[in-house]
């Protein structure tokens, strides 16, 4: 199951798209993070920051906005292959 956790919103207009433009992202809560990503990538999605640390990974839209991917419940252990890999572009 996946759950929305928060928006955030980029309260400064003048910075949109900029260097300031991952203020603004959606963030989900999820069951397992590492059965999501693992989902997302057979589906053909990048992980731009994967979840190294058992909690959170990135992606992005179509439209690059950011989507933060938050662990619920207990943390889980850290494992492979995702304590090793490498972020992919920005996120």
């Amino acid at each position: 199951m996946i759950k929305t956790n928060w928006i955030t919103y980029n309260w400064w207009p003048e910075n949109k798209y900029t260097i300031w433009k991952n203020i603004w992202h959606i963030a989900f809560e999820v069951d397992d993070i590492y059965k999501t990503c693992e989902n997302l990538i057979n589906k053909g999605v990048t992980i731009n920051r994967p979840p190294r640390d058992w909690y959170m990974a990135f992606i992005k839209s179509p439209d690059d906005v950011s989507i933060e991917l938050l662990q619920k419940w207990e943390k889980l252990m850290i494992k492979e292959p995702w304590a090793s890999m490498e972020n992919i572009g920005s996120w």
